[in-house]
């Protein structure tokens, strides 16, 4: 009976064990699970200042119109009159060229002597190609004596440079015509260049699943680096208010169509009071407070916390006693 007994206590006491184990790991979970979750509060007073909404946006430099110039007839270059980079006028003489048959006249007469090429060069002109619009040689095709088709394009023309931006269908209604934007290239990114809108496309462009929208955007002056085909970064500005209420936008939560902040507790035995607020304009950062709220007036705002808060903040910013060892 005693070895029975005996054999019948250890039993006893083994589940015992487990059980205790058991409760002490899940109240281990339990407290760990709590400490982990965890939102401590950060004090931010709110402050008076400027808040710019804008938009942002990638593009591409190009030409607003790019024209190739093609001669009417085959035949070959002369002369050549413009360097790529050189502004021109509407009309101006660009290039002097020789149809089949003139070339083959001058070089026949070229043969008979230097008299005999002056005679038919003075009876017969090379014909001019003129600039058909006002603006920038960017593409030089041809040198003097080469030979052309009526299928080659001996120049390249652009009348003035823009960025074509692309903005997502969601931003699309807060783009408007001559609306204020800046334009950073990045190969120049210290040059920030003050732009407008010029234009904004009526037909949209789908790739991936994302829908956007091509913008004009006309530099106010076109400096001499700004090469076409360079990458740009467009901001948009949408609204501007100077001089407001404004604090961080994580400080704001929403309710049942209502806003409100968290105010620091009246003693460290309370907990932080609700104020419902009015906001107005936010760039994502800061949000504009409206109402409900003063310039240094204090609020919270939750910051998740990892870790146990025992022997540190409280979950309201307040100190915590230290814990006695």
């Amino acid at each position: 009976m005693t070895a029975q007994w005996k054999s019948l206590r250890r039993k006893h006491i083994a589940v015992a064990a487990v059980i205790l184990v058991l409760i002490i790991g899940a109240a281990a979970f339990i407290i760990g699970k709590s400490s982990n979750s965890a939102v401590v509060y950060k004090k931010v007073a709110v402050e008076k200042g400027d808040l710019d909404v804008t938009i942002l946006s990638t593009g591409v430099v190009q030409p607003e119109n790019r024209l190739e110039i093609k001669p009417p007839i085959a035949g070959r270059i002369e002369d050549v009159l413009v360097e790529e980079g050189e502004n021109v006028k509407k009309g101006q003489m660009l290039v002097l060229m020789s149809s089949s048959e003139r070339a083959a006249l001058l070089d026949a007469a070229r043969a008979r002597g230097v008299g005999e090429l002056k005679k038919w060069e003075t009876f017969y002109r090379p014909a001019p190609i003129l600039a058909p619009i006002d603006g920038t040689i960017i593409l030089r095709n041809v040198e003097p004596g080469q030979s052309f088709t009526t299928a080659d394009a001996v120049l390249v023309m652009s009348d003035r440079l823009t960025v074509k931006a692309q903005v997502d269908e969601t931003d699309i209604a807060e783009i408007k015509l001559n609306q204020n934007a800046d334009v950073i290239l990045d190969a120049y990114p210290d040059n920030d260049m003050p732009a407008h809108v010029d234009k904004i496309a009526y037909d949209a462009t789908t790739i991936n699943s994302v829908t956007t929208y091509i913008v004009d955007v006309l530099p106010e002056e076109t400096p001499e680096f700004m090469r076409s085909g360079m990458t740009a970064n467009v901001r948009f500005a949408v609204v501007s208010e100077k001089g407001v209420l404004l604090l961080p936008v994580n400080a704001v939560k929403s309710r049942e169509g209502c806003q409100y902040v968290m105010l620091p507790p009246a003693s460290s035995v309370s907990s932080p009071a609700e104020k419902e607020i009015e906001t107005g304009i936010s760039n994502g950062k800061k949000v504009e407070i409206v109402s409900g709220l003063q310039e240094g007036d204090v609020v919270l705002v939750p910051q998740p916390k990892s870790g146990s808060v025992a022997g540190g903040s409280s979950p309201f910013g307040l100190p915590r006693p230290p814990v006695k060892r």
